[in-house]
């Protein structure tokens, strides 16, 4: 089973749906028992994999915090990623929420990750909803809250996440009956208002 604090590649391309998963399986049996060296391998292929299903719609700014946060300059990479982000791309804003939490101040990366990561998976990128929810599990940059938690587990987990659907059905087994109703109301919601107010 994968670690639960990976982020999960969900691509929209059949081929690279494919390729993602066996390169994926093959770095988690590669990497059992490292989760900074997995999330670090899973996060490269994603942005590999998405660069090259979105083509020409990168710009050099991407690829410039891309070289950055590779290198562990992660400040260069924030300073590249923050007007792409500010520009609405899910994608981008996932990526600038890593670099947030992968710098010095971790504690205070977490608040400004959690900003993005929101604004991420308000898109549905279920990468986004999974870092999301992980946060709230943890109370990482947010109050600690398993319902929320639930919520944006059950939603990554609807668009496809797999991961996000094993480690919603473990937080399951920690809660309330009552507890994981309320939050899978809270996901039915968020979808049908299309996130607005999640």
């Amino acid at each position: 089973m994968p670690h639960p604090g990976l982020p999960y590649l969900a691509l929209d391309t059949q081929s690279g749906a494919v390729e993602a998963a066996a390169v994926t399986s093959l770095i988690h049996r590669w990497n059992e028992g490292c989760p900074m060296r997995n999330l670090t391998a899973v996060f490269c292929l994603a942005v590999a994999l998405l660069m090259g299903s979105v083509g020409t719609s990168w710009s050099g700014d991407y690829q410039k915090g891309w070289t950055a946060y590779q290198r562990g300059d992660y400040a260069t990479a924030i300073r590249e990623w923050t007007p792409l982000a500010k520009q609405g791309d899910a994608v981008t804003q996932f990526s600038l929420g890593l670099a947030y939490v992968a710098g010095d101040d971790v504690k205070k990366g977490y608040k400004a990750a959690v900003r993005w990561w929101k604004l991420a998976a308000k898109q549905g990128l279920s990468m986004a909803q999974y870092r999301l929810a992980l946060a709230y599990v943890q109370g990482l940059g947010v109050p600690k809250d398993d319902v929320l938690a639930y919520a944006w587990l059950n939603i990554a987990a609807g668009n496809g996440d797999e991961v996000a659907s094993v480690t919603r059905d473990s937080l399951a087994k920690q809660m309330t009956s009552d507890d994981v109703a309320k939050a899978q109301q809270l996901a039915r919601e968020c979808v049908r208002k299309s996130y607005k107010g999640c």
